[in-house]
């Protein structure tokens, strides 16, 4: 749950507001043994106090690092429309449904679009989400989410690939072809890696 708190700091003259982000806005619980992050979450305190035993490190611009009790796995994919993050989805979600001795963190460099895209295409393959029902889970827990344009459309063809039909489709809008979902959040400032 994103947690963000404005306090009033009173000056001789002004007044400006300083925004507190609270550590949700770090890392999101996406199911009882799942979340989701940016890379400044990851560091052995937090791993430590959720139980974190497996990493899925979605960052081509930062290898795995070393920490006790934890298994990593590296994803090397950039955060660029035409990068191949589907090769990853069927791997991935096998390794966070068989993390059976604690919890799995699956993490990119601001948590935005490549960690959810494989946090979605699991939550399609183990949990039986669409991926409409996934987008809204993911959405939920961390409102800042933003895939790129590549990842729907192999988000889309990995649905398609499981179910045999998609829950989404791509618009036209005035900002681009895009996800039908951005529309259904009913938010203006959704941006879009294309």
């Amino acid at each position: 749950v994103l947690q963000c708190h404005t306090k009033p700091v009173h000056t001789i003259h002004t007044k400006f507001y300083v925004i507190l982000a609270d550590i949700s806005m770090m890392i999101s619980q996406i199911t009882p043994s799942l979340y989701l992050s940016g890379v400044e979450a990851v560091n052995q305190s937090v791993l430590e106090h959720r139980g974190i035993t497996l990493l899925v490190n979605a960052c081509a611009e930062y290898p795995c690092l070393e920490y006790q009790g934890v298994r990593c796995v590296w994803v090397p994919v950039e955060d660029r429309p035409h990068a191949p993050l589907e090769q990853h989805f069927d791997s991935v979600a096998e390794q966070i449904q068989q993390n059976h001795t604690g919890s799995t963190l699956v993490f990119c460099s601001a948590g935005r679009s490549r960690s959810p895209s494989l946090i979605m295409a699991y939550l399609m393959r183990f949990e039986g989400l669409s991926l409409l029902q996934a987008h809204q889970r993911v959405l939920a827990a961390r409102p800042f989410i933003r895939p790129n344009a590549g990842f729907w459309r192999q988000l889309l063809q990995y649905e398609r690939k499981l179910t045999h039909s998609n829950s989404i489709r791509m618009v036209a809008t005035s900002q681009g072809v895009l996800p039908e979902a951005i529309q259904l959040t009913q938010d203006s400032s959704y941006c879009l890696n294309v």
